[in-house]
């Protein structure tokens, strides 16, 4: 057979890393590997002049932080530019406007949420609510494009008002069945 000194394969193969970490201790050439130096940058010489007006590198360190990166940006302070001389224009240039400024306090969105729940009672009992629900629909939809309107106020006043033209177009095309049935 073999050798009774020799070890299994088994033994062999985990005893070589260890093998191999008592080499480099040792001091085995094969197991250290070769120093390289790591890479420096050297400072210029003294012949190396930076402009003083040149542009500053992308990603080059500042020389200090003055503001938080989200602090609020300086503006550049505005030169006005133009003639010196204004001696024929008036000290004041703007003025308000004389004439009174109308507030329109007409106010649609709740008319029209009045005109789509009395519709939409109407509409339970007989069809012919049905123009006053049409009535409330354009007016929730013409309060809806006025900014000073009611935005909740119109939308409930569209939605009633949707709702009593359907249950009232279903008692017009009940009524018209029932017609076709009798004549």
């Amino acid at each position: 057979m073999s050798d009774p000194t020799e070890r299994p394969e088994s033994e062999r193969v985990s005893e070589q890393p260890s093998e191999r970490r008592a080499a480099r201790r040792a001091g085995s050439p094969q197991a250290d590997p070769p120093q390289v130096d790591p890479p420096s940058v050297e400072t210029p010489s003294p012949e190396v002049v930076h402009p003083a007006d040149a542009a500053r590198v992308p990603g080059a360190p500042r020389e200090g932080y003055t503001r938080m990166p989200t602090g609020p940006v300086g503006l550049a302070p505005t030169i006005a530019s133009g003639p010196d001389d204004t001696a024929g224009t008036p000290t004041a240039q703007w003025a308000p406007a004389e004439e009174l400024i109308v507030e329109d306090n007409a106010r649609l969105a709740p008319w029209a949420l009045v005109a789509a729940i009395v519709a939409l009672i109407a509409s339970w009992f007989v069809g012919w609510g049905i123009p006053l629900a049409i009535i409330a629909v354009i007016a929730a939809i013409m309060s809806l494009r006025r900014p000073v309107e009611s935005r909740s106020l119109a939308t409930w006043a569209l939605v009633l008002g949707l709702a009593a033209t359907i249950f009232s177009l279903g008692w017009l095309i009940w009524a018209a069945m029932q017609f076709e049935q009798m004549g």
